[in-house]
Order: C-alpha cells, then structure tokens, then sequence
C-alpha cells in the first residue's frame, strides 16, 4: 500500500532490541570474534572501537589498553649493523600480543624493531650506549629544522664520505655529529659502524638523496614526539626502567661479533652478566640473538624459539639462512609468564 512503511520483524536473538544497540551488539560480536581468533594481529580494528564495544569486565579490554591508534609509520633512517629487518615482523608480532604499559630498548640501535611495532605504549624509552646514535636521536627531537639545514647541501661522494671519514666526532657539535654520523650510515656498505667502506649500487640511486630521505626524518621526528631518549650501560638502563608493566626488547651484538660496533663497546664476558639480570628482573623481555651453544647455556632458565632468518649485510650474501633465538621469560603467544 503506498505510503506504508514496511515493519522490520525482529529475529530471535535482536527482538526488540533498537536499531542502533543491534549495530552495537553485531560490533561487540566482531570484535570478540577478532580478539578470539587474533585477526586484530593481522588485521586490526580501531584499538578505540575494541574498548569501546567490549563490556568493562572482559579480558579482552584490559589488553588493549595500553594501545593507542595506528602511529604514522616511521621506519630506520639509516642502514645499521644487525638490524632486524628479516625478522620484524615476527618480533613485532609477539610485542604487540603481549601486555605492556612500558617499553623499553636498551640496544636501540638505529630502531628497527621500535619503529616496526604496530602500535606504541603509554611510556616508551629507547637507549643506546653508542654516542653517535644518542646524538642523532636526540636532535633529530628537539633541533629537527636547524638539522634539516645542515643537511640540505650534502651530495653523495667518495671523497665526502673519506673526508667526513677522517673527522673526529668529538671536536664536532652535536649537529654536526648527527649529521656525519647520519651521512655516513647512509653511504657506508653494509651498515657497518666500524671499519667502514664507501658503497656502491649500479641498481639504485645515490645513497644520500635529502629529497627522498626528508619524509622519513619528518616521520621520525614526529614518532621521537613522547620519547625518552637516554645513553646508558645496559645494566643501569634496565634497573631504572624495569617494572611489573614493562616489557624490554633487547638486540645485544651477536655472539662472535661483540667488536663490530667498536673497541670496548661490549666485551663477551657481558653476556653472563645480562643473562644474570634478566633472570630477576619484575617485567618481561624478548631477546633476539644468533643461535649458539653458550647463549642456550646462560639462557637455559627461559623459553627459547629458534627462528630461521637471513643476513643481507653484503649483497653478495642476501638471501644467505642463519638460526636465531628468540629468549623471553614469557612464552611468546602471550599466555602466561615464565616468571
């Protein structure tokens, strides 16, 4: 008949339940659905949503409440010496799974797991015993326009990356420091921090390119905004920092290699030492490190993961398999502590 409207008859499980707390209802369902089956790994719905449709008392929520909405994805700005990128999607996947109000890297490096995890904490602390990644981290949070200057003239050449090669960093401010330090990370083969060689591609264009690299420095120093930077012995960066709700991540130079990031930087007798403090600690750790007999041994008190991955620190080796173990004092889908 015309002019009438036709009546919506109620199914069983919505009967006389208004049009806007159905949709409600059919959310909250989705959302348990996704928290159930850990689609929100994958495919993640608003964290605002999640809180907002699960009831007060569900699990569920209380997970979720240390995760904010995406972050406008920064990534490592510089190519560096063990970086995780073959295995960060792996990483980042057991981080975000678990449980925190406070995270934390004593072995930041240039970030490559930090910038790689979907969504940040409450209160983040990233640390690095290196002054040359101290520095650049730094200005790159409170000089951002004054570094972008500086930068702006720079060309990618041999004979700059010698010279600047030849500079000691200690006569040099902190922009200029950054500023090497940024320079030559971006032109050295392989990322090495010592030892390093001027690298060449004939498949890709100059190294060092401001017009390309500028939205990526934009997009750090926007996710550095919140961020407490520090330059600290591992030892007295995981005691102040550690608490219940803290999850650390820790990226230590491989066994073997303890002197690629320097003379003196970390000696082979610090792995007992690390291993010795880990064990007591109040929160949770992961730990990425290569797969050696000695490492099993000092970390036998916590749960390992051995994980294929490769090294791509020369092109000539990409694609090159090496075991790795991830060590936490949690087991890594999150479902209880170790501890």
């Amino acid at each position: 008949m015309l002019g009438s409207a036709r009546r919506f008859k109620p199914n069983s499980e919505t009967e006389d339940v208004p049009l806007r707390s159905r949709k409600r209802v059919q959310g909250s369902r989705a959302v348990e659905a996704a928290l159930n089956t850990g689609d929100l790994l994958t495919n993640p719905a608003d964290p605002r949503r999640i809180k907002a449709a699960l009831p007060a008392n569900h699990p569920g929520r209380r997970v979720r409440e240390s995760i904010r909405v995406n972050q406008r994805q920064a990534k490592p700005i510089a190519p560096y010496l063990g970086g995780k990128r073959n295995l960060a999607q792996r990483v980042c996947r057991i981080i975000d799974a678990n449980e925190h109000t406070t995270y934390a890297e004593p072995f930041v490096g240039m970030g490559g797991i930090f910038l790689r995890r979907r969504y940040p904490a409450k209160s983040e602390y990233i640390n690095d015993l290196n002054g040359e990644v101290y520095t650049l981290f730094r200005v790159l949070q409170e000089h951002y326009v004054a570094f972008l200057d500086l930068l702006r003239f720079q060309i990618t050449t041999q004979q700059n990356f010698n010279r600047l090669l030849q500079v000691d960093p200690d006569t040099l401010t902190d922009l200029q420091r950054a500023a090497r330090f940024l320079y030559l990370q971006r032109c050295a083969f392989g990322g090495k921090v010592t030892g390093r060689s001027f690298g060449v591609s004939a498949d890709r264009p100059a190294r060092f390119n401001l017009t390309t690299l500028e939205p990526d420095l934009e997009a750090l120093h926007s996710r550095l905004s919140g961020v407490t930077v520090m330059r600290l012995d591992f030892g007295s960066f995981i005691q102040r920092i550690d608490r219940s709700e803290t999850l650390f991540y820790l990226d230590p130079p491989y066994w073997g290699s303890e002197e690629d990031y320097g003379r003196g930087s970390f000696s082979r007798e610090r792995f007992g030492e690390l291993a010795d403090q880990l064990s007591g600690i109040r929160g949770r750790f992961l730990l990425s490190i290569n797969d050696v007999p000695e490492i099993r041994e000092m970390f036998s008190w916590a749960h390992q993961s051995p994980v294929r991955t490769s090294y791509s620190v020369a092109r000539a080796g990409r694609g090159a398999t090496a075991s790795e173990l991830l060590i936490s004092n949690f087991y890594p889908g999150g479902e209880s502590s170790l501890a």
